[in-house]
């Protein structure tokens, strides 16, 4: 680990040898034992037991001061804090009447010096414990028999981390040294006066500094590079000299994919250092920028990678049940029982197995995974990858899974799927784990799921063969031998059954096409029909009708085996089989298979888990329900041929959308009292879910919204699509948090279009404000302003409320983005008016706030404030605390283009906390950039740079130009900061953002970058 700091000689010496040292870390001690902090000011100190010695404790990383059993006593005037700073910082060695008057006074001290020491010491010695404050051989010492001084407390944690880093315990070192850190009240020895505080302060300082340096570092090595980088920001611009801190400042950012800030900040750091010293950057610092620009692929990585875990190893079993009469395939178990079993000492063992849907893929990938349990001591990872469906798994979703299965808490997971790959990595790393990667759709949904460790393993399934997944063992799958066919069929129904009717049992599995889900699905029929012989089985499979043409066209032979399956079920089985696989979500939940089947949920759960024993359906989890890609797609062509009258399909899904509009609906209106959106939405036939608060009500729409917008875009049917388009809006929430702003565009412009065919003015013009507030919400402005235009007109003729106060209150935002401010005032008091006659008094609200945003570009500063405090008093009685965030935010802005800088910061912040309990992510990004331009223009560009940097940490939510605004502002703040090159690298970015998007910001970028982008 580079640039470890030392324990202060001073002390450390002192410590090692002097008998007579009595102010100790006896809790410091405890703590690097127990993982734990010791305080930093005397609080959660206990209180002595009747009976016990006292108990005293000392600071002096901070004020200098002191507590008995918990607590705090006077120490006096600051000569006198000085005279108990001198006598603890010795470690319990006697100070001479002469070495504190020149500590206290150095060389000018008062005539009445040493009766002045004698009066401090005095004093002291009635407030400290008996025997704490001795005087001998002229002079005095502290002994206080069990105090604790925190310096020594930090020396104890520091030599503790040194200890556990030396053994590669990288997460108790790092915890250790952050314990040290938060010892730290402020300046050491604060409004102490003397010559030796000044001293000491300096000293304190330096080794706090190189504590944080040796933290970072471990930050560093554990892969923690992204939320570092904001950090070490601030740091440099307060410490422009400070060169190691520059070194990790670069690093962070070439592992964060900023390398171009990377080398900007070398080159800050090397004008910085010839101005000032004259000097050039020590070797590291130009190794580190030569190996940038070589693109050294030791960089990319942590050099010790690991995860701090929340709470203790978690070691995953999540390996799925194998099957007891699992058959055949010896030559594939051994090969690759082989390669798992060598995985130890190897960076990775990949096998990939292919085949078509049905063959047994899974079946063997899991029995060989149970083989080779003892190879994985700690643990095995399981997924199904749903590569053969419309839908298949996010790699971010998986990870995300996989990560909490290995013990991450949720706040440490990261956003994007790089981070979340990198973070998987080094959470694995010296562990030995399996990881299982199920029904893959291709290689690159595969490879950032890979655990690229030493003695980690993945076995990988899919349909496509993997030719291009570097490193792995391809195993090409076939349908079972006749004998192994048999023998799987003999297995299931009974070795007695098939010795009678051997020429029958042949006939099966041959018509089963050897395909083992086939073979399955047979066998276990007759194996719960005691009554039928294998002939009468055999016979029912002769039917070429039934299944020849199946069986001859490969995947299509499992379409025939589930048609035995499904031949055999009760008729509500059969009816929730077939009508619960029209539902185009990747899974249902138990409440929306109720609204769908119109039962009540007990019965609806006692169907779908019939279902699942009989492996035509899957139990995802608790309370959710799957099907299979094939089995979905054969469960609607069942529904096709089956489903009498054939209006009940339509009507299932149109209960299923009546379920999901009424639930999102009160989820809307929970979130925002009042608002007149919910009187405007469709009626429904359903009441939906009920919830408890608005968490939960959160928690379901964000659960549910891959179906919910899956509903959206299956239901734009004549009949259906005005609620679709309701649906939309009552979801409005899954544009707004940036986790599911893509698939909400597609589905409003989906929405859009089969409006427009269907000639519906209410509905497109609904449809077309939704579309137009997500894209705004990215960027793209001027196709927005497209949508709103027409949305306007179609408002006109359909007479919608709703639209027409919307469509010119969303125009008028997307007017001051575009620096319109005075086309943004018509449209907002036309909006406003369209409000008030709607009695939509939350709509109000907001378009005041948007107009204040416009009348303040106009200069209209007084008017802008007054409206800006009109909708925040709106949405207040109204009892509408995420919209009162919205208009804070706004009020923020406002405040901050007055000059206002601290009012607006209060208001900012308390927008920034509403976001990031509600989960707004996009709102925390856009505070996080708008706090970031109120500390610049008050001139406070460290602070300024921090919150940008937190602002891209976000991931960019909210689109390119948003990106591309906060690196502008990161770059002035770079500027003001004297970091030139690495405010340029920032500019240069944005006004590439801002030029491809044809935005009007890309002018004032090529300003800043004056006569470089010239040249």
């Amino acid at each position: 680990m580079d640039g470890l700091p030392r324990v202060p000689e001073q002390r450390r010496s002192a410590a090692a040898s002097d008998p007579g040292t009595t102010v100790r870390a006896s809790r410091a001690e405890e703590a690097a034992a127990a993982g734990g902090a010791a305080s930093a000011d005397g609080a959660g100190v206990p209180a002595a037991e009747p009976g016990a010695r006292p108990s005293a404790r000392f600071s002096v990383l901070g004020p200098v001061r002191a507590w008995l059993d918990g607590e705090p006593l006077p120490t006096g005037s600051p000569q006198q804090r000085a005279l108990l700073a001198a006598l603890l910082l010795r470690d319990g060695r006697t100070a001479t009447a002469s070495e504190l008057i020149d500590a206290i006074w150095g060389e000018d001290p008062p005539s009445q010096a040493l009766a002045a020491i004698r009066t401090y010491a005095s004093r002291l010695r009635k407030v400290l414990p008996p025997g704490a404050l001795v005087s001998e051989s002229g002079g005095y010492a502290v002994r206080a028999a069990d105090g604790v001084l925190d310096l020594a407390e930090a020396e104890q944690l520091w030599s503790a981390a040194e200890q556990a880093r030396g053994l590669g315990d990288l997460h108790q070192a790092r915890s250790l040294v952050k314990q040290a850190l938060a010892l730290w009240d402020g300046e050491p020895l604060a409004n102490v006066p003397g010559p030796y505080a000044d001293a000491q302060r300096t000293r304190l300082d330096e080794w706090r500094l190189q504590l944080l340096e040796a933290r970072l570092d471990m930050d560093l090595e554990q892969g923690r590079h992204a939320e570092s980088v904001s950090e070490l920001t601030a740091l440099t611009a307060a410490h422009p000299l400070r060169e190691r801190l520059r070194e990790l400042l670069m690093l962070a950012l070439y592992r964060s994919g900023r390398q171009a800030e990377a080398l900007a900040v070398y080159a800050d750091t090397r004008r910085l250092l010839a101005d000032e010293l004259g000097v050039d950057p020590r070797p590291g610092l130009q190794e580190l920028q030569q190996r940038i620009l070589q693109a050294d692929p030791a960089l990319a990585e942590p050099s010790a990678p690991a995860a701090e875990p929340s709470a203790g190893v978690v070691r995953p079993a999540q390996l799925p049940a194998t099957v007891q009469d699992f058959t055949g395939r010896v030559s594939f178990v051994k090969e690759l029982s082989d390669i798992l079993s060598t995985a130890e000492g190897r960076v990775m063992a990949v096998s990939a197995l292919a085949g078509i849907g049905g063959v047994g893929k899974t079946t063997l990938a899991v029995h060989v995974a149970h083989a080779a349990r003892a190879h994985f001591p700690d643990g095995q990872l399981y997924v199904d990858l749903q590569g053969a469906g419309p839908r298949a798994a996010e790699p971010e979703t998986v990870l995300g899974a996989f990560l909490r299965g290995l013990g991450t808490a949720d706040d440490d997971i990261p956003d994007s799927l790089e981070e979340r790959a990198a973070l998987f990595r080094s959470v694995l790393d010296g562990r030995r784990v399996l990881v299982l990667l199920d029904n893959a759709r291709d290689a690159a949904q595969v490879r950032p799921l890979l655990p690229g460790m030493e003695g980690c393993a993945a076995l990988v399934t899919s349909r496509m063969r993997m030719v291009d997944l570097a490193g792995a063992h391809l195993v090409d799958l076939d349908v079972m031998s006749p004998d192994e066919a048999l023998q799987l069929f003999t297995k299931i129904i009974g070795e007695e059954r098939v010795a009678s009717e051997r020429e029958a049992a042949l006939d099966v599995v041959a018509a089963c096409g050897f395909l083992p889900l086939a073979i399955r699905i047979a066998a276990s029929r007759l194996a719960a029909r005691r009554t039928w012989t294998v002939a009468t089985l055999a016979a029912k499979l002769a039917d070429e009708r039934r299944r020849l043409d199946e069986l001859q066209a490969g995947d299509l032979a499992v379409e025939a085996t589930f048609e035995l399956g499904y031949g055999q079920l009760e008729p509500a089985q059969s009816r929730a089989f077939r009508l619960l696989g029209l539902a185009d979500g990747p899974d249902i939940s138990l409440a929306a298979a109720a609204a769908m089947l119109d039962l009540p949920v007990e019965d609806a759960e006692d169907l779908l888990e019939s279902l699942v024993d009989t492996s035509l359906l899957e139990s995802a989890a608790p309370g959710r329900y799957r099907y299979h890609d094939l089995v979905r797609l054969y469960a609607r062509a069942c529904a096709e041929r089956d489903e009498l009258p054939p209006s009940e399909r339509d009507a299932a899904l149109s209960r299923l959308l009546d379920f999901y509009l009424a639930s999102a609906a009160r989820v809307y209106a929970i979130e925002r009292p009042g608002d007149r959106t919910v009187d405007h939405l469709e009626v429904t036939g359903r009441t939906g879910l009920d919830f408890t608060g608005e968490s939960t009500a959160l928690d379901w729409l964000h659960a549910e919204a891959a179906c919910i917008l899956a509903c959206v875009q299956q239901s734009l049917t004549p009949g259906s699509l005005r609620r679709a388009v309701d649906l939309l809006l009552a979801a409005k929430d899954l544009a707004e948090s940036g986790a599911s702003s893509l698939r909400y565009e597609s589905a409003a412009i989906a929405a859009r279009d089969a409006a427009a065919d269907c000639g519906d003015a209410w509905a497109e013009g609904r449809a077309r404000v939704s579309l137009a507030q997500v894209l705004s919400k990215v960027g793209h402005f001027r196709v927005a302003a497209g949508e709103l235009e027409r949305a306007a007109a179609l408002a006109l003729t359909s007479g919608d409320p709703w639209a027409g106060g919307n469509a010119p209150n969303e125009q008028g935002i997307i007017s001051n983005c575009i620096n319109e401010p005075a086309a943004s005032e018509i449209y907002l008091r036309r909006a406003i008016k369209a409000f008030q006659a709607d009695g939509n008094r939350s709509g109000e609200a907001s378009a005041l706030c948007n107009l204040a945003r416009a009348l303040m570009d106009l200069g209209r500063t007084s008017q802008a404030i007054e409206l800006s405090q009109r909708g925040m008093t709106l949405y207040d009685e109204l009892g509408l605390t995420f919209r009162l965030a919205n208009a804070q935010y706004t009020f923020g802005v406002v405040l901050g283009q007055a000059g206002r800088h601290d009012e607006a910061l209060t208001q900012l912040t308390a927008a920034h906390k509403v976001f990031a309990d509600n989960r707004q992510r996009l709102w925390e990004g856009a505070t996080q950039y708008r706090i970031s331009e109120v500390h610049l223009a008050a001139r406070r560009p460290a602070a300024a740079a921090r919150h940008a940097e937190q602002a891209l940490a976000t991931g960019f939510i909210g689109g390119d130009w948003m990106k591309a605004n906060i690196l502008t502002v990161l770059g002035e703040a770079l500027d003001a900061l004297g970091q030139l090159d690495r405010a340029r690298a920032c500019w240069h970015k944005a006004q590439a953002i801002h030029e491809a998007a044809g935005a009007p910001e890309a002018a004032h970028v090529r300003k800043l970058l004056g006569p470089l982008t010239a040249a």
